[in-house]
C-alpha cells in the first residue's frame, strides 16, 4: 500500500514516469555537463534618441526584448508651419512686415547682427533653434504682445524655450546693438541736431527733446506702492502699476538717451534728477545746448521749459508755440514707439527685474527701423495720455530763467513766434 508508514532504515521508493527510464540523478548531471546556449546577438544602441519613430527591422525585432532597452526623451510634437511659411522666400513681403513690423532686409541685417551672441551650437539631446528663428520669436513677441502660450503656439516651442529666447535676444540687442544705435550725439552731430531744430521751431541751441511715458506692469510683490501710477488709476478708475521710460528724441525721431526702470508713482522731475543724463548735463551746464521738456520738468540750465503760469503775455504765448513743436518730435517718436511695439502698451508677463532689457531692446529697435526708413501701418499709431499739468514750473537757475525770457523776446520780434496765441 502507498500510504503505509516506512520503518525505520527503509530507503525511500523512487517515482518514475511511465515511459521514462533515465533516473533522476543522471538527468540532472547531465544538464550540468551539457555547455550553456549562445545569448542572442545584441546590438549597440545609442543611449539617447530624439523623436526616433521608426521601427526596428524585422532582424532586430528579437533584440527590442534585450534587457537593454533603448532610452527615448520625449519632445511634445508642436507645428511650426506659420513661422516656415514665414521664413519661405514666397511669403509676402507686406505680411511679413505686418508681423514683424519691419521689412525683410532689416530683419535679415538684425539677424546677423546678433548672430555671434544669440547662435546656439547643437548637443546630444536636440538640434540647436537656428538664429533667425531665435530672432523671429523675440521680434514678434515685441510687435504684437501676445501672450507667451500664443508665441510658443505659433512658433512651434516650448513657452519656457519661448520666454528663454525673448531674453536672451533682448540682451544681446542691449548690450551688442545699443551702443551703436542708441548714444548722446557727439559734438558734429549735436551742431547738426540744433541747425535742424532751429530750422523748424526757431529755438536756438536745442538738440532734443524729452518726454516720459509709463508702461503698465503687474502688481509686483514688494514696493507695490512706489509702482502705484496715480494719475492712470484716477482717469482709469482701475489701478494701475507701472514703470517710467524717460527719452530724449533727435530731430529724425530716433533716441538718443533713455532712462528705464523707474517707479511709476515718481514724477517726471524726479525721474530726470535719478537719470544719468541729467548728472552729466549738470556737469557741462553752460555749453549753450537745450534739451526742452514740457512743464513737468524744472526750468534749469540745460533744460528748457514752456511758462506755465496763468495770463502769460504775448511773448510768452508765442515761446510755448514753438517750444510745443519742438516737444511734438519726441511725443511723436514714443507714438511711433508704442504703435510699433504693442508690448509697451500691455502689462507683460516678463519679471520686474528683466523689463529693462525689454525696453531699452525696444528703443533700439525703433531706432533700427527709424534710421532704415521702416514705414509703420498708420493704423498701429497709439494715444499717450495727457501730459502732467502745473500751474507752476520749478525754476532751478535765474539765468536759464533769463535766457528763456531772452529767446521768448528773439522769436516774437523776429517774426518766428506764428499767430495761434492771438
Amino acid at each position: 500500500m502507498s500510504n503505509r508508514r516506512r520503518k525505520r532504515g527503509e530507503s525511500k521508493p523512487q517515482a518514475h514516469d511511465a515511459g521514462d527510464t533515465t533516473p533522476i540523478d543522471n538527468i540532472l548531471t547531465s544538464l550540468d555537463d551539457a555547455p550553456p546556449p549562445p545569448p542572442p546577438p545584441r546590438r549597440e544602441l545609442p543611449l539617447l534618441q530624439l523623436n526616433d519613430h521608426q521601427e526596428a527591422d524585422d532582424a532586430d525585432a528579437s533584440s527590442s526584448s534585450s534587457p537593454h532597452q533603448q532610452r527615448r526623451l520625449w519632445v511634445k510634437d508642436r507645428s511650426r508651419a506659420w513661422w516656415e511659411l514665414c521664413s519661405s522666400a514666397d511669403y509676402p513681403e507686406a505680411d511679413f512686415r505686418r508681423a514683424f513690423r519691419m521689412s525683410r532686409p532689416t530683419f535679415h541685417f538684425l539677424c546677423d547682427a546678433l548672430a555671434a551672441a544669440v547662435a546656439k551650437e547643437d548637443t546630444a539631446l536636440r538640434a540647436a533653434i537656428p538664429v533667425r528663428q531665435r530672432v523671429a520669436v523675440c521680434v514678434w513677441r515685441l510687435a504684437t504682445g501676445e501672450p507667451l502660450r500664443v508665441v510658443s503656439k505659433r512658433f512651434g516651442l516650448g513657452i519656457s524655450t519661448c520666454h528663454k529666447l525673448i531674453l536672451e535676444v533682448c540682451s544681446a540687442i542691449r548690450n551688442l546693438l545699443m551702443p551703436r544705435f542708441l548714444h548722446w550725439p557727439d559734438h558734429p552731430t549735436s551742431t547738426a541736431y540744433k541747425t535742424r531744430f532751429e530750422a523748424t521751431s526757431g529755438v536756438p541751441g536745442v538738440v532734443g527733446a524729452m518726454y516720459t511715458t509709463h508702461i503698465p506692469i503687474i502688481a509686483p510683490k514688494v514696493s507695490v506702492a512706489a509702482y502705484l501710477n496715480r494719475r492712470h488709476t484716477e482717469r482709469n478708475h482701475k489701478t494701475s502699476y507701472s514703470i517710467t521710460l524717460q527719452g530724449v528724441v533727435g530731430p529724425d525721431g530716433t533716441f538718443t538717451d533713455v532712462c528705464i526702470g523707474w517707479p511709476g508713482s515718481m514724477s517726471d522731475e524726479q525721474v530726470l534728477r535719478k537719470s544719468a543724463l541729467h548728472q552729466r548735463a549738470s556737469a557741462a551746464a553752460g555749453s549753450m545746448s537745450w534739451v526742452v521738456g514740457g512743464a513737468s520738468y524744472p526750468l534749469t540750465e540745460w533744460m528748457l521749459v514752456p511758462y506755465a503760469q496763468r495770463n502769460l503775455t504775448w511773448t510768452q504765448h508765442a515761446f510755448n508755440e514753438k517750444v510745443g513743436e519742438v516737444r511734438r518730435v519726441a511725443t511723436e517718436a514714443f507714438v511711433r514707439l508704442k504703435g510699433r511695439w504693442a508690448c509697451l502698451q500691455k502689462r507683460t508677463e516678463v519679471k520686474l527685474q528683466d523689463l529693462p532689457a525689454v525696453l531699452a531692446a525696444c528703443c533700439v529697435l525703433h531706432n533700427i527701423c527709424e534710421t532704415r526708413g521702416e514705414d509703420m501701418d498708420p493704423d498701429l499709431r497709439c494715444d499717450l495720455p495727457p501730459d502732467e499739468e502745473d500751474d507752476t514750473v520749478l525754476v532751478q537757475s535765474e539765468s536759464a530763467n533769463k535766457v528763456r525770457d531772452d529767446i521768448a523776446h528773439n522769436l516774437l520780434h523776429r517774426g518766428l513766434a506764428g499767430t495761434a496765441f492771438f
